[in-house]
Parts: structure tokens; C-alpha cells; sequence
């Protein structure tokens, strides 16, 4: 079950997401991520955007993801090229407490069924969610900078016409 996260899954999200930077640090990328990322600060302004979503199987807090309509302003320079340019959804912050399996095929069935248009970023250090990305039919597009100025591998999906 996925459903939009509020105020009172914050507490849940913080063992969610320090298991996440954990995984991403014994699994070959420990850097994409800081020791506190994302901050509650940002995961209040997802929840009052009413784009951040939590993924709950069984009841409980297992996952969340954000999914934010319209422009992401860290794509508008790419080196390479996007596919579209039609209205798209942007895909942050997956993350699983590693609990229960199949969190990124049920975020992408979620945002699917909502956007024929997706893109989604990820580190070069990041090879699990890039196998993810890739398993999941998005394109490879080139690389885009976030704010602090490193570099992502930048992806983008669209549905079949």
C-alpha cells in the first residue's frame, strides 16, 4: 500500500532513511547521501507539498519516495539530451528499511498510473538503483548537476503512445 506520508510518519521515515544510507554505503556508495540526508526539513516541505509518499505493506512504514509534478529546475541543463519535452514527474529520495522487498516496482506502478512522463536521477557510485532504473525500462539521457554541484546520472521514461 502507498499512500501520502503527513506529519505523524516522520518518525518512521528517519530509521527508513538511515537504513537506506546504510545499504548505499556497504553497497559501494557511500557518498551520494550524507550521514543526515535527507533532513526532516526536507521531509516536512515534501509532506506540505503533499508529494512524499510512504510505502506500507503490511501497515507499517517501510518505504517512501517522492513524486514532484512539473519542472525540476536541476534538469534543465543536461549533458546529453532528454527524450521530451512534455510535462513530466520527477522521482527523489527512494528509500527502504530493506524489511520487505519490491518498494521501487510498487513506486513505479504508483507513478505510472498517475504520469505517462518520468524522469529520475541517480549517483555513478549508485549501481543498484542504476540496475533498478534500468530493469524499469527508463532511457539513459546523460547527466545533470544538483545543487551542490556533483554530478548525476539523469534517466527518463515515457509510456508507449
Amino acid at each position: 500500500m502507498i499512500r501520502t506520508a503527513t506529519p505523524e510518519d516522520l518518525p518512521a521515515l528517519g530509521p527508513v532513511y538511515a537504513a537506506a544510507r546504510r545499504f548505499m554505503a556497504e553497497n559501494g556508495n557511500p557518498t551520494q547521501w550524507s550521514d543526515r540526508y535527507p533532513l526532516t526539513e526536507d521531509l516536512e516541505e515534501d509532506i506540505g507539498k503533499g508529494q512524499l509518499y510512504v510505502w506500507a505493506p503490511d501497515g507499517a512504514v517501510h518505504g517512501a519516495f517522492v513524486l514532484q509534478l512539473g519542472e525540476e529546475a536541476n534538469y534543465r541543463e543536461i549533458q546529453g539530451a532528454w527524450r521530451s519535452d512534455t510535462p513530466y514527474g520527477t522521482i527523489h529520495r527512494v528509500a527502504s528499511d530493506g524489511a520487505v522487498p519490491g518498494l521501487f516496482a510498487a513506486c513505479m506502478d504508483f507513478c505510472r498510473a498517475r504520469v505517462n512522463h518520468l524522469r529520475i536521477d541517480t549517483h555513478r557510485d549508485n549501481g543498484v538503483m542504476q540496475h533498478l532504473i534500468l530493469k524499469h525500462g527508463f532511457a539513459p539521457c546523460g547527466t545533470i548537476w544538483v545543487e551542490d554541484g556533483t554530478p548525476r546520472l539523469a534517466y527518463e521514461w515515457l509510456a508507449e503512445a
